[in-house]
């Protein structure tokens, strides 16, 4: 498994932009396919973006379709989530995951950050 770690979660205005990224320990970081996640408060966890290994497939819910845009740097062991055009409905803990090639579910998980976007 790998060890995530989520970052550039905060306050924003709605209409705002975000980047959240997520550093992963470990050298076979190109051998995960990789996912953004978010889980708003009394709602259930969300699957938003997923990235294939070598970053050609990437995947989104209708939610964020269209204002959100992973990505991934395979030699800095990071995946990204570009996140434009905010709205309150966006706020929510955003967790990214890791998902072993051989494994069908994804099994490592960051702490979260928190986005909170304003109206």
């Amino acid at each position: 498994q790998v060890q995530l770690v989520e970052s550039g979660g905060g306050l924003v205005q709605a209409g705002g932009s975000l980047r959240l990224s997520c550093a992963a320990s470990g050298r076979t970081f190109r051998y995960y396919a990789m996912a953004w996640f978010r889980q708003a408060p009394d709602k259930e966890r969300e699957n938003i973006a997923t990235i294939s290994a070598y970053g050609t497939t990437t995947t989104y819910a209708d939610s964020v379709k269209g204002r959100f845009t992973i990505s991934r740097d395979n030699a800095k062991n990071t995946v990204y989530l570009q996140m434009n055009s905010l709205k309150p409905e966006d706020t929510a803990v955003y967790y990214c995951a890791a998902r072993d090639l051989s494994r069908p579910d994804f099994g490592s998980w960051g702490q979260g950050t928190q986005v909170t976007v304003s109206s």
